[in-house]
C-alpha cells in the first residue's frame, strides 16, 4: 500500500500531468507505427480520473497516484488496445514519493491508459466522453462513471470537471 498525498493539485500540476501523458503517448506511437496510423489523429481528450481526479476538485480526499485516461474516436478497423497500461514517473515535486514504487521512481506514479469510444474525430470531446460514461456499455465505462473526471487535454478545457455532471439525457 502506498502513501496518500493531500497536497492540492493546481492548474500548473494538471499541465505537468498532461505533459507526462503526452510524452508517453508519443513514445507509444513511435514504437507502434500501426497504432499511430490508426489512432495518431483520433485523440478526443485526456483526463485525470480516480482519487486524483476527485482530489483535484475537492482538495481534501487525497490520492496515491495519478490515473490518466486518453480517449480516442474509435477507428472502424480496430479498437484502441485495452490491455495497454503504462506507468510513468511524475518526478520530484511537493507530492512526494510513493514508497510502494520501485526505487527508480522519484515521485508519484502516473498510470496512463487509453480507450476508443463511440465518436468521430473532431466531435466535441466533453459530449463524446459524457455519452460514453453515461452508457456504461463496458466494465471500464462503468468503473469510470463512478469517478470524478477532470480534463487535461485539449488545452482549452484544462481543469474542466467533465464528470460527474448534472446534465441528463
Amino acid at each position: 500500500m502506498g502513501s496518500r498525498c493531500t497536497e492540492p493539485i493546481t492548474r500548473r500540476d494538471l499541465k505537468r500531468i498532461a505533459a507526462v501523458a503526452r510524452r508517453e503517448r508519443e513514445d507509444f506511437f513511435g514504437l507502434n507505427p500501426a497504432w499511430a496510423l490508426l489512432y495518431g489523429k483520433r485523440l478526443l481528450c485526456v483526463a485525470l480520473a480516480g482519487e486524483a481526479g476527485a482530489h483535484a476538485v475537492n482538495g481534501v480526499t487525497g490520492f496515491e497516484r495519478f490515473d490518466v485516461w486518453s480517449f480516442y474516436a474509435v477507428h472502424p478497423d480496430a479498437a484502441f488496445p485495452t490491455h495497454r497500461k503504462a506507468r510513468e514517473d511524475y518526478g520530484d515535486s511537493r507530492f512526494g514519493r510513493d514508497p510502494a514504487l520501485p526505487d527508480s521512481f522519484k515521485g508519484r506514479a502516473v498510470d496512463v491508459q487509453g480507450r476508443s469510444i463511440e465518436a468521430k474525430p473532431g466531435d466535441e470531446p466533453v459530449t463524446a466522453l459524457q455519452r460514453y460514461l453515461r452508457a456504461k456499455a463496458t466494465p471500464t465505462a462503468g468503473e469510470l462513471a463512478r469517478q470524478t473526471i477532470v480534463l487535461l487535454e485539449p488545452d482549452a478545457l484544462l481543469g474542466f470537471e467533465a464528470w460527474p455532471t448534472l446534465i441528463t439525457g
